[in-house]
């Protein structure tokens, strides 16, 4: 059974085309880009087959799609010989709010609940649902589901998503911490606790989803018990572009001053803050390992800053659940970037952490125990795979 991924966002679509009934197996996938510019760019790659690449204008999602679909049946560079091989189609969609608590079958009553949503992630959800909105037209007969990142932090305690806010904004706004990137976080504790054969419904971890955009989680005994992000992606770690922790009152001072409007203010912690605002060079951690090296002391005030707040989290949820088992880095910084690695776990020895930094040392996107035998707690690496949880998801709602 095929199945078909699809991670829309405004401009862009991802996708993969998975073989469920072949150990998972990626037959192809690829990157849409400058969706709605002009110059539209297809990179796709597929097993067996020359990576292919074209060129062309695509004015909206639903032309994206069915470019997507052309070429993975195209005689030269696809995988299947008929959209009809594609039993079920699976979403990423960003915000479930709290009228998600899991995986669904996409129906009309669905959608429109996922409409209802738009306020809380207006930039994502969205296109996310373009995407859906094209699959019904283009395979009106195919089963979709949605596969929401704010799910898997549904078990919460409310002590722990709430803010100290007038309650009224909660029930009339439902404002609250949500969580990003579940799938990820959900993936990664599983997979280390299946590597290591232990059972995870009695661990306690600590998940680091390090990316352009980045998370952390506390996962207790199988669920979300915590996580950095909040109503919205910009909370909690320091981010390629996004500001991350703030002091509310700070931002206002600085609206003031600046004379700024609510886009504007939107633009500055979402796009221009972050890695990139505090160095002044770039948000890639590449550059700023480059940059420091050569002696820009903002490229390495920025690293140190990242480190320093993603090592406080740890130390934070670690309390926050009496104590911690295991410590995941994954996301395309978690599972690359050793030198940061290195500093988080550097003086960690007093939470059980025996740190091999010989085995860390160049180590880059491999499912690899980082700790010494006999460390009470455990360091891994762990390369996520979101596509996947979004495959099985589906063809577990579908009965395949």
């Amino acid at each position: 059974m095929k199945v078909l991924v699809l991670n829309c966002g405004s401009s862009s679509i991802k996708y993969q085309l998975l073989d469920m009934s072949n150990n998972e197996e990626v037959l192809a996938k690829g990157l849409l880009e400058r969706v709605g510019i002009d110059n539209s760019v297809l990179k796709h790659e597929a097993k067996g087959k020359e990576d292919y690449k074209i060129v062309q204008d695509v004015p909206n999602h639903e032309i994206g799609v069915n470019l997507i679909l052309k070429t993975l049946m195209d005689p030269q560079y696809g995988v299947i010989k008929s959209e009809h091989e594609i039993m079920a189609v699976g979403h990423r969609v960003v915000h479930g709010g709290e009228k998600f608590v899991g995986s669904v079958l996409i129906t009309q009553e669905i959608v429109d609940k996922m409409v209802e949503c738009i306020d809380l992630a207006p930039l994502h959800n969205p296109a996310n649902l373009k995407g859906i909105y094209a699959m019904q037209k283009l395979l009106p007969d195919v089963p979709q589901c949605g596969i929401f990142d704010t799910a898997f932090h549904s078990t919460m305690p409310d002590f722990v998503y709430m803010y100290a806010l007038p309650y009224e904004m909660y029930e009339k706004h439902r404002i609250r911490r949500y969580g990003f990137h579940g799938t990820s976080h959900r993936y990664v504790s599983a997979k280390a606790c299946e590597i290591l054969d232990r059972n995870i419904k009695t661990q306690k971890i600590i998940t680091c989803h390090l990316g352009n955009g980045a998370s952390i989680a506390a996962i207790k005994n199988g669920v979300s018990f915590d996580t950095s992000m909040g109503l919205t992606p910009v909370e909690g770690l320091i981010m390629g572009t996004r500001c991350g922790d703030l002091d509310l009152g700070a931002l206002l001072f600085m609206m003031e001053k600046e004379n700024l409007d609510i886009p504007k203010t939107n633009n500055y912690i979402n796009k221009v803050s972050g890695m990139v605002g505090i160095s002044g060079v770039s948000s890639d951690m590449r550059d700023l390992w480059k940059a420091a090296e050569e002696g820009h002391k903002r490229a390495k005030l920025a690293l140190d800053m990242y480190i320093y707040r993603v090592k406080k989290y740890i130390g934070a949820y670690a309390a926050a659940m009496g104590g911690v088992d295991i410590i995941i880095f994954t996301g395309g910084i978690g599972e690359n970037d050793y030198r940061l690695r290195k500093g988080v776990c550097t003086d960690m020895e007093f939470l059980g952490i025996d740190f091999d930094f010989e085995k860390n040392d160049g180590l880059r996107g491999k499912d690899t125990n980082l700790t010494k035998e006999g460390s009470k707690t455990l360091v891994m690496t762990i390369a996520t795979n979101e596509e996947l949880v979004i495959a099985l998801d589906t063809a577990k709602i579908c009965n395949f």
